[in-house]
């Protein structure tokens, strides 16, 4: 072979090695991640129940015990770690390191499955429990909604109407609400008034529970008709509490210094005033340059350009900002 059949050659491998090289980088540039923190899944999911007035140990006993050995059918479990304190059940449930991303989903609805079966076994005042499992979702866009005049209330109605829309935009994978101020309804009442009229805090507590309780009232058969039996009386306003009629118990009555009070027949508004509100201190607080706010926190479905998302996301906005009364931002 001649030196310039050979040095043609090597130019020829040299321009080919060249052009894979560009072919590699130009992939691998237009497939790189574009997310602040990368998708990763956290193997890892808590079970909280609530369990109002119970102590540390009955916590223990009659409900996480019963939740852990439950769970403890579910093969995939590597191990469990739990936590009973005073009204409250947390349970941290540890997946196995060999069932992948792909597979996660599964371990927490069939995780779902024995919850739902142990619920119906746990005691009367236990709440449903509340299950975890999404640790490991990323949120590449957060979007700040003010309103200039608007009340917390009023701003919320706005920010979850953007939440329902922005939840259809191509790639969204879900959308969260952080800085809603809880509305809370407060009755204030003097300690010494109670203990005059033989009330307790518990006797409150109780008859407003009883009073809002929704229940079966069952049906009536009325030849070929069946009609369910609806009954009236559930709270539609403030208004309404204000004229419950609060009977005293007669243990209330005793410390009182008289059984005759247990049979006088008081209204909530006697005792104290029902005015609307919300939680103080708030749970969360969200400001946008200084002015009260609710972030919304978008996650994109796992492989989702997030830039294309993005622009998709800003299209929507663009659209729904015209539909939004002025003030709204």
């Amino acid at each position: 072979m001649s030196l310039a059949a050979s040095a043609i050659k090597n130019k020829s491998v040299t321009y080919f090695a060249s052009f894979l090289v560009l072919a590699a980088g130009l992939s691998a540039y237009f497939s790189l991640g574009q997310l602040e923190d990368p998708d990763f899944a956290v193997k890892t999911a808590k079970v909280i129940t609530a369990y109002p007035g119970a102590s540390p140990e009955e916590v223990e006993l009659e409900v996480t015990d019963r939740i852990e050995i439950a769970l403890q059918e579910l093969k995939q479990i590597d191990y469990l770690e739990s936590s009973s304190q005073a009204g409250r059940s947390v349970i941290t449930v540890n997946i196995k390191p060999e069932y992948v991303a792909s597979l996660l989903p599964q371990v927490w609805d069939e995780l779902r499955r024995k919850i739902r079966d142990v619920t119906a076994s746990l005691p009367v005042g236990t709440s449903t429990p509340v299950i975890v499992d999404d640790f490991g979702d990323v949120y590449g866009h957060l979007i700040a909604i003010t309103g200039d005049g608007y009340s917390n209330a009023e701003l919320e109605y706005y920010a979850k109407a953007y939440k329902k829309e922005l939840s259809l935009v191509e790639g969204v994978a879900r959308v969260n609400l952080w800085g809603v101020q809880e509305r809370v309804i407060y009755l204030d009442v003097k300690e010494t008034q109670l203990a005059k009229l033989g009330i307790s805090d518990a006797t409150i507590e109780n008859t407003l529970k009883q009073q809002n309780m929704i229940i079966d009232a069952g049906s009536a058969d009325i030849q070929d008709t069946r009609l369910r039996i609806a009954p009236t009386g559930e709270f539609l306003s403030p208004e309404d509490i204000e004229e419950l009629i609060l009977r005293p118990t007669a243990a209330d009555s005793i410390q009182a210094g008289g059984l005759t009070r247990a049979s006088e027949l008081l209204r909530i508004r006697d005792i104290g005033n029902i005015r609307s509100g919300y939680q103080d201190p708030p749970g969360e607080i969200m400001r946008q340059n200084g002015k009260p706010a609710i972030a919304l926190s978008l996650s994109n479905i796992p492989g989702v350009n997030i830039v294309d998302m993005g622009i998709a996301i800003d299209k929507r906005l663009k659209e729904l900002r015209a539909e939004m009364p002025v003030g709204i931002e």
